[in-house]
């Protein structure tokens, strides 16, 4: 076992989350992807494989036993980080990933046809422009912009009793929510000594 592979693993299990052999596999050649692609596009400022499994990939687990059924939209996904992550791990999950950026959307599509991930669609558009025929029951971000910013951007997306994941670091105090129903989760992110919360609004 390779020390990624053992990191991913271990990180998994302190966050009771079970990782079959087929899913480490995809992980891992996700992960393999976007350190080839760094190499020429700026994906992601985490250059060293170790730092990235623990920040990008162990992070993006951490918040995989929130998602529910239904549709699921990752807001600004860049690499793809949480969605893609959660589209191997929750392969009943139909999940979109958009972002405004074309590399990072081709970069995407690549990692979707690579992994064949028949669940994931990547859009390459700003998300206030974007429309689908169903509403989404969840939509996720990952240091995308404030909570009420995403809602503002996102509310014609969202179904009328959806709800935001939205992932924070140390500036959850700094959400103005007191107009919408809100939880704070805070996430334990093995070998990640940075203050990692959920911001759950129900709509």
């Amino acid at each position: 076992m390779s020390e990624l592979e053992r990191l991913l693993c271990e990180g998994a299990e302190l966050m009771d989350i079970s990782l079959s052999d087929y899913q480490v596999d995809q992980l891992l050649a996700y992960h393999k992807l976007i350190e080839k692609w760094n190499q020429v596009y700026n994906l992601s400022a985490i250059r060293d494989p170790i730092e990235s499994i623990k920040k990008h990939f162990l992070d993006s687990l951490s918040i995989v036993n929130f998602i529910q059924p239904g549709l699921l939209l990752d807001v600004g996904s860049g690499a793809g980080l949480p969605g893609i992550v959660i589209a191997i791990m929750k392969p009943k999950t139909k999940v979109f990933t958009i972002d405004s950026v074309g590399k990072k959307c081709r970069f995407m599509q690549t990692v979707k046809t690579e992994l064949s991930l028949e669940n994931l669609t990547v859009v390459n558009n700003r998300v206030e422009n974007f429309n689908y025929e169903e509403p989404f029951q969840q939509i996720v971000s990952r240091a995308f912009s404030s909570g009420v910013d995403t809602i503002e951007k996102t509310r014609h997306l969202i179904s009328s009793n959806g709800r935001y994941l939205l992932m924070k670091g140390d500036n959850i105090e700094q959400e103005n929510l007191k107009n919408f129903s809100s939880i704070i989760h805070s996430l334990k992110v093995p070998f990640v000594s940075d203050k990692r919360s959920l911001l759950e609004i129900n709509i």
